[in-house]
């Protein structure tokens, strides 16, 4: 009798607990997955919908209520010209899977689908789609790994501990006055991402040197706990709280605006580079416009939308800090035994051309407005016997290629 009471009492807890999960997620699923006024079905699985601009889940965010949508920046990034090394070719990718099975119209924007089973996979619904919170800043990083900057005994105090659920191999500038910053990404598929990993090559923009750093971040990346597969996707995201309670990948958050019909977020993207020759990348690049404060995000030619500068305090200014690279989120970087997930391509950075990610064109602006590569850059990898990094030039006069990655466990990363 007594085990029948305390198997019913758990029986009791485990319902109302379930139940309580279960209506949390079908707020969040009718929060994402706003009123379709066309739905595109892709040939990779994914559910497009087409929804109304002016209807979009941003302006669900308190700071963006009364938010007047700005349609185009009233200013420019630039173009620079991408040039290959003489042996290889480099082709832009200029379209996604999902849209092969249609388009939408002027007026929408391109909504990737949530469904249950992804937001089941997060710890919470409250955390989907989010990062950790992480204790960093760029200029105590480049002090952990002893880059060479002129610092003051008091900044030289300020360090601050390493996130240890990720491992970073990055090319980074630090100045004061950033207010754009592009690359030249080639697309990889690693060879493998542990189900409750991630692995992204991408650009950070970050500002702020405390524990409260703000950043916005795009590239591509693979996350199987957020998307439920291994394909290799656009990716952004924001936070100006070092991913404490603020922002989140794409568009599962309110925040980013969203303009072009073209590309939708966490879609998949293709072709993906091989081990040859023939690489294929994606064009990215962040500005501010110094007009509205708003940060443009464009993909190659297309302009992608905005992060109002209402969503940040310092960094709607400027950034004090761009970063360029790989990142790998895991439970298992940084201790034994290390997590097998490949950040890039999976291969060594000194592989080069056609094996290693790398990340080319790498360029800023600041208040000089002119489009450059950075003054003085360092580069570091958080584990470098399990991801490696190097910035390499071809001749003296050669475009800077920084190449990065690697497969995670090996002989040397037990």
């Amino acid at each position: 009798m007594r085990l029948f009471l305390t198997f019913a009492i758990f029986c009791c807890f485990y319902s109302e607990a379930y139940g309580k999960v279960s209506l949390d997620i079908d707020r969040k699923l009718k929060t994402l997955n706003k009123p379709a006024l066309k739905t595109i079905k892709s040939e990779d699985g994914d559910i497009i919908d087409c929804v109304d601009i002016h209807k979009q889940h941003a302006f669900d965010h308190p700071a963006l209520r009364n938010h007047k949508i700005q349609m185009k920046p009233s200013v420019a990034f630039g173009t620079t010209k991408t040039t290959a090394p003489k042996n290889g070719t480099l082709k832009p990718i200029t379209s996604q899977i999902w849209s092969k099975s249609g388009h939408c119209p002027i007026g929408t924007i391109p909504v990737r689908r949530v469904s249950r089973e992804d937001i089941s996979r997060a710890s919470s619904p409250s955390r989907f789609g989010m990062k950790t919170t992480r204790r960093y800043n760029a200029l105590d990083t480049a002090l952990q790994h002893k880059a060479k900057f002129n610092l003051t005994a008091e900044q030289q105090r300020r360090r601050l501990p390493l996130s240890k659920d990720r491992s970073d191999a990055i090319l980074i500038a630090l100045g004061y006055n950033y207010i754009g910053a592009q690359s030249d990404i080639n697309v990889w598929n690693p060879p493998r991402v542990q189900p409750q990993d991630s692995s992204s090559s991408q650009i950070w923009l970050l500002s702020g040197l405390s524990a409260d750093f703000e950043t916005i971040e795009a590239g591509w990346m693979v996350n199987p706990s957020v998307f439920g597969d291994s394909r290799t996707r656009l990716f952004t995201y924001w936070t100006s709280d070092s991913y404490a309670t603020t922002g989140c990948v794409n568009l599962l958050c309110s925040g980013f605006v969203q303009t072009s019909t073209k590309y939708a977020l966490g879609a998949a993207v293709e072709p993906i580079s091989t081990t040859s020759s023939e690489q294929y990348y994606i064009s990215a690049s962040m500005f501010l416009d110094p007009n509205s404060e708003n940060w443009w995000l464009t993909f190659g030619d297309t302009v992608m939308g905005y992060w109002p500068g209402k969503l940040f305090d310092t960094l709607k200014h400027s950034a004090t800090a761009v970063q360029w690279g790989g990142e790998v989120f895991s439970p298992n970087v940084k201790k034994k035994p290390h997590t097998s997930t490949g950040m890039g391509s999976g291969q060594w950075a000194y592989y080069l051309w056609g094996d290693a990610s790398f990340h080319t064109n790498v360029r800023i602006k600041d208040y000089s407005l002119q489009i450059k590569y950075p003054g003085r850059t360092n580069e570091y990898a958080d584990e470098y016997d399990c991801y490696s990094t190097k910035l390499y030039r071809e001749t003296y006069m050669s475009e800077p290629v920084f190449f990065f990655g690697g497969p995670g466990q090996n002989r040397r990363c037990p």
